[in-house]
């Protein structure tokens, strides 16, 4: 069946006039609370870095400015920001709703608000604010009209009324990824010294991109000095808040795009002013640090906060400055979804000290092969050490397959987060308390992650994934995240555990087959022969999702005659004339696994094409992506 997914239709491209009414019944008294003074807001963010950052005590950083900002504000040790890549993690940010929620967690896509809820710098306009953006959005949200008064380059509070207070925006990008594969000439940090974490290999090429990320740190800092002198020439230093923060860990591979906290760790800098000393925290003191747990998902309920709103009940985070202070979290969440052309699905949690991580796709790597990680030259040397079995077992694990399905990291005794304790007698009850805390938040946050892509979009024309996850009809939640957590507990390959696995199969709910089909493929050439005549069905199942998972299993691990079968199945879905990104996508991933045996299908192959309809144009490029590579695969010789 032709694709029926496009971008302006139901709950994808509903206008937004209902919306705006909605908020102004449900946060007009809280304008008129705000105080006749208000302060300014200004945020300096920066990419692609975490704490390595003087002021975080890293004696090889060199950043003078913002070490500055700390000497006379406050530092924040534990802050999250809970995706470990730049969309979702804005979108977090935007929103004061977890991407999970949302169904905006995968990067990129393109999901539209819920109604009744808005971007928070709306509700900041709202209430006379002037709201600008510097550079960059790339939320996972289709964005309003009414969000800033400008988001551009030449976006600059300095636009406003001269009595209107602002919250403005400057994001510099010096410190993205792309500043180390792209840089020339040599390193300003001497690369001798650069702190080579346990899991890269100690090389010459890895120490000098260490070096270069440095490097880009201290040019950001620079930038961020730049804003900081110029609020100070313009006379409202004493009269603005500032924030510095980045938007995720470093650039460097097994930081960026994994959901640890090499990935979510980030630096948060707070200046507030002596005239609004009533809105510091209580460990507020000039050079201090706060032991305060702050997630990407507490911001957007702070800035309103700090102008007198009491932050609306839909958002998901609690304010941690300012007269609505909310009860702190003792946990930090986070998640990691699609990685551009690469599905993976996994949740994270810390309690500070300890990070729980399960993966629910085990079966997958944590170093896919996502196009534009594998242009870092560390990441391309690191592979190729893999593949030349010259790594030890701390730096193998990131190529390996299968992942643990649950990880256990004491950030006090091993920062790298090397040794996983998920199966240490002594650490049973910390493993047990943060698993539940974990399932504990992903039923009340009412997570649609774990329904495939293509199911959601597919449910979705009329109304938002949001709106589909908080339906118990359309959505049971408790029943899915079972299946999700039985099937890729893969360490239990009882028939007791695959017989309950085959009968998710018979479930009127497709993503519970779905799930039941991914456990079954994920255990492998014997329970997948055992299963064979249910996975069999499943090739003829409604769901395009359910369908690929059997074939691919079929593909995999069945018999000669099965495993043709469900390459022609594979490559019917693969074709993106006749079948929407989703399906191709996951058709597309099974056939490249199946190795040696695509150059029996090369010709086939061949044939798939490379464009098709997609719901936005941030879908566009990873089919191709994916068909380059399979393509190269299925020309190699036997």
């Amino acid at each position: 069946m032709k694709s029926q997914l496009h971008p302006n239709r139901g709950g994808y491209s509903r206008t937004f006039a209902l919306l705006w009414s909605l908020i102004g019944l449900s946060c007009g008294p809280a304008f008129a609370q705000a105080p006749t003074a208000r302060p300014n807001i200004l945020w300096i963010s920066s990419e692609d870095h975490g704490q390595e950052m003087g002021c975080y005590g890293d004696e090889y950083a060199e950043t003078p400015n913002v070490d500055a900002l700390a000497a006379r504000g406050l530092r924040f040790r534990h802050v999250w920001s809970n995706a470990p890549v730049c969309a979702p993690a804005r979108t977090t940010i935007i929103s004061g709703i977890y991407p999970t929620s949302l169904g905006a967690e995968n990067m990129r896509s393109m999901i539209a608000m819920p109604p009744g809820t808005a971007m928070f710098p709306a509700l900041m306009r709202q209430a006379g604010y002037y709201c600008t953006n510097n550079n960059k959005e790339d939320y996972n949200l289709i964005t309003p009209n009414n969000v800033w008064d400008e988001s551009s380059r030449m976006a600059h509070y300095k636009n406003r009324r001269e009595d209107q207070p602002f919250f403005a925006v400057f994001n510099a990008t010096a410190s993205h990824e792309s500043a180390i594969r792209g840089f020339k000439g040599q390193p300003r940090h001497d690369p001798a010294g650069a702190p080579v974490p346990a899991f890269h290999p100690d090389t010459p090429l890895v120490r000098r991109d260490w070096a270069i990320y440095y490097d880009s740190v201290s040019d950001a800092d620079a930038i961020a000095g730049e804003h900081l002198r110029e609020l100070e020439a313009a006379g409202l230093a004493d009269s603005t808040i500032i924030f510095y923060w980045g938007d995720h860990g470093s650039g460097m591979p097994r930081f960026k795009r994994w959901p640890s906290d090499s990935g979510l760790r980030v630096p948060l800098v707070v200046y507030i002013p002596e005239a609004f000393a009533h809105l510091r925290p209580a460990d507020y003191s000039p050079g201090g640090q706060s032991e305060l747990p702050v997630g990407f998902i507490d911001f957007a309920p702070t800035m309103l906060s700090l102008i007198g709103i009491a932050p609306p009940a839909w958002m998901q985070g609690h304010a941690f400055l300012g007269p609505h202070a909310g009860a702190e979290s003792q946990h930090l969440f986070g998640f990691r979804g699609r990685m551009d052309e690469r599905l993976d699905l996994v949740r994270s949690v810390t309690d500070g000290r300890y990070v729980y991580l399960r993966n629910y796709m085990p079966h997958l790597s944590q170093g896919q092969h996502v196009a534009y990680q594998m242009e870092t030259p560390t990441t391309r040397q690191w592979r190729e050490l893999f593949d030349q079995g010259q790594l030890n077992a701390a730096q193998a694990r990131f190529w390996q397959v299968p992942k643990d399905p649950e990880e256990l990291y004491d950030l006090a005794s091993d920062p790298d987060e090397v040794v996983n304790l998920a199966d240490s007698p002594a650490h049973q009850e910390i493993l047990s308390g943060l698993r539940s805390v974990l399932r504990e938040q992903i039923l009340q946050t009412r997570d649609v992650g774990f329904i495939p892509e293509g199911e959601r979009f597919r449910a979705c024309q009329q109304q938002t994934p949001y709106e589909l996850g908080h339906d118990d009809k359309q959505c049971d939640l408790t029943r899915i995240l079972a299946a999700a957590e039985l099937a890729s507990s893969t360490r239990d390959n009882t028939p007791a555990t695959t017989d309950s696995l085959a009968a998710l199969l018979d479930s009127d709910d497709a993503v519970v087959r779905y799930w039941g089909a991914m456990g079954l493929l994920m255990r492998g050439q014997t329970t997948v022969a055992r299963h064979s005549p249910k996975l069999i069905r499943l090739l003829e199942d409604p769901s395009p999702a359910v369908l690929v998972v059997a074939a691919e299993a079929l593909a995999r691990f069945g018999s000669q005659p099965e495993r043709d079968s469900a390459v022609a199945t594979l490559l019917r879905l693969a074709d993106w004339s006749t079948h929407d990104v989703f399906t191709v996508m996951a058709s597309v991933a099974a056939l490249e696994i199946l190795g040696n045996r695509l150059p029996k299908i090369a010709d086939e192959i061949a044939l798939l094409p490379v464009t098709g309809p997609v719901p936005h144009a941030r879908y566009s490029s990873y089919v191709p992506r994916l068909l380059t590579g399979l393509k190269e695969l299925a020309a190699q010789p036997n």
